[in-house]
């Protein structure tokens, strides 16, 4: 990251960040990875440096930071761990989803503990039969008096089972997106329950379940906006979901970029260092002008959704297109510049590569990523 691009507060906020995700992070990495736990001690660790509630208004207990700054966040959170990093993002989404369309009564009574990770949040949105076309989510909320009645299942749910509050996208009206409303469901709900921890290749350090929703019976003030705004709702968090987890892809390849340098520089082959050969520091420069085209890119996104571009949702969708393929790859070749100790779980290299695949995948395929960028710029031929 160029410090000179960046004002003394993103540089101080930065080195903060990086101090946490040396001291906090990094140390403990590769155990909490095999030992599949979720250190909610250290998230709580986090939110003291305020990165709880990264963009949620200072006047509810957040940092007030733009998106522009979280993206560094972020960015800097993942040369620590990849894994943590991106549940912060999903938490702070749903924080700011919270701030942002909450009513008065509901942004006082989640967010002072939410911006604290006393509580956690999830985002459920994705279904067992129902990925990237959410606007055909199945689950239901019925009206039941002044409340709701919500059924249905949640798939692949970041934080299920260790979070207390979890925002649910459900059908309220008819078919499509407009059909869709936003509520917030409590872990102490009757009716809610989780299924097992998914094992999955990476992001092992953070919980992973379905979210099943058994005529989970809520009151009318859990609505989070309007009947019917759910979707909108839903697609306007993951505007700045999909820059944190791109920003997480960064801050991952980093690390991995780092290793290899050092790797390179202490081993020898045919009488002279491997950081010396030509070919091997042609790949290098290859990885660090992709990361850094990669990290403007996020940036321009962050700052058109800082000042309400209306072309922010295209820049967003192109950001975290290129910058998870760009981590991924950057990533897997460092594997390969380690040679067969990149393969090996203690140098780290591999779990970068594990943690990072995931992301091509979540807040929206890299495949509707595309979608969104070519309806953007098809949008005049109509």
């Amino acid at each position: 990251m160029t410090s000179t691009l960046l004002t003394e507060d993103q540089q101080a906020l930065v080195e903060t960040t990086l101090d946490f995700a040396q001291d906090h992070l990094a140390p403990h990495a590769l155990d909490w990875d095999r030992d599949k736990h979720f250190p909610v001690d250290v998230l709580r660790k986090a939110a003291g440096l305020g990165l709880g509630g990264v963009y949620v208004r200072e006047e509810s207990g957040g940092s007030g930071l733009t998106r522009s700054d979280g993206v560094l966040v972020f960015e800097t959170l993942a040369s620590g761990c990849p894994s943590l990093a991106g549940y912060l993002s999903i938490h702070n989404m749903v924080a700011w989803m919270i701030d942002r369309y909450g009513a008065d009564a509901q942004r006082e009574r989640w967010l002072p503990r939410l911006c604290a990770m006393e509580d956690l949040a999830s985002y459920c949105l994705t279904e067992p039969g129902v990925g990237s076309d959410a606007a055909a989510l199945t689950s239901r909320a019925v009206r039941d008096g002044d409340g709701w009645v919500l059924t249905g299942v949640k798939q692949f749910i970041s934080g299920a089972g260790a979070s207390q509050l979890y925002v649910v996208m459900a059908r309220t009206g008819g078919e499509g997106a407009d059909g869709v409303s936003a509520f917030v469901v409590d872990k102490d709900d009757a009716g809610l329950s989780f299924g097992p921890n998914e094992r999955k290749m990476g992001w092992n350090a953070q919980p992973t379940r379905q979210v099943v929703l058994d005529g989970v019976r809520l009151p009318a003030d859990r609505l989070l906006g309007r009947e019917g705004d759910g979707f909108r709702i839903a697609m306007s968090g993951l505007n700045g979901g999909r820059i944190g987890i791109a920003a997480c892809s960064l801050g991952g390849a980093r690390s991995a970029l780092d290793r290899s340098l050092a790797h390179l520089a202490d081993r020898e082959a045919f009488g002279r260092r491997l950081l010396d050969a030509q070919v091997l520091r042609f790949r290098l420069a290859d990885m660090a002008t992709e990361l850094t085209a990669a990290r403007a890119l996020v940036q321009q996104a962050a700052q058109a959704l800082d000042r309400g571009d209306p072309q922010a949702p295209y820049l967003c969708a192109m950001a975290k297109r290129f910058a998870t393929d760009t981590g991924y790859s950057v990533a897997d070749r460092a594997l390969q510049l380690h040679g067969g100790y990149g393969y090996l779980s203690e140098y780290g290299i591999e779990k970068i590569v594990r943690d990072l695949r995931v992301h091509q995948i979540l807040e929206g395929t890299n495949e509707i990523m595309r979608v969104i960028v070519a309806r953007g710029l098809t949008e005049a031929f109509r």
